[in-house]
């Protein structure tokens, strides 16, 4: 694969005319977003109101259902890189269906990727703070975590493991697009 163009933008932008017209022109058939929200919707909405149709890829910064929620139809095709699989309420998986419904009945909001996020972080602070026990410190919570592992979750998280020289946790990734309006795993797991 060959860079065809690089373009920029500057923080705070909303106009991605001149960016979008510089890869059109280019043929780009890829385009790498290093963007999260707002400018991941403004250079795909520009690009299809121009009949520029490359192939979108964004970072696991750009998974999240605002995307598709405030970009609507023309965020179809996104694809991101990501972990943890959006928790939508009628998801096929039932654990993670049964949880989506039993937060939206607790907290009266449909819950998100990064409510997962947040469930996910507490369970495993959770397991490493009952494993450093009662007289709970800094330093006795870091050597806990400096032994702990996790197995995969109900929302796909990878295994992660930690140490005192790996702190990471797990470097793996999968892939998601955008497909009729919510996030769909299209790729699983690829160890590097």
């Amino acid at each position: 694969m060959e860079v065809a163009e690089k373009t920029t933008y500057k923080r705070g932008a909303t106009d991605f005319s001149s960016q979008v017209a510089k890869m059109k022109s280019s043929g780009c058939e890829l385009v790498v977003l290093g963007t999260i929200i707002r400018e991941t919707i403004g250079t795909i909405g520009e690009s299809r109101k121009t009949g520029f149709n490359p192939v979108f890829f964004g970072s696991s910064a750009a998974y999240t259902d605002l995307i598709h929620k405030l970009g609507g139809k023309a965020m179809d095709g996104l694809y991101a890189a990501m972990t943890v699989q959006h928790p939508y309420l009628d998801e096929a998986s039932q654990p993670i269906r049964f949880w989506a419904n039993k937060y939206k009945t607790r907290f009266n909001e449909d819950p998100t990727v990064f409510s997962a996020y947040g469930y996910i972080i507490i369970d495993q602070f959770i397991k490493a703070a009952q494993k450093a026990g009662p007289n709970l410190t800094t330093d006795s919570f870091v050597k806990a975590m400096d032994t702990m592992s996790f197995e995969s979750d109900m929302f796909g998280s990878p295994k992660s493991t930690y140490t005192a020289t790996k702190r990471l946790g797990n470097d793996q990734s999968r892939l998601s697009q955008i497909k009729d309006g919510k996030w769909v795993v299209v790729q699983d797991y690829v160890k590097p």
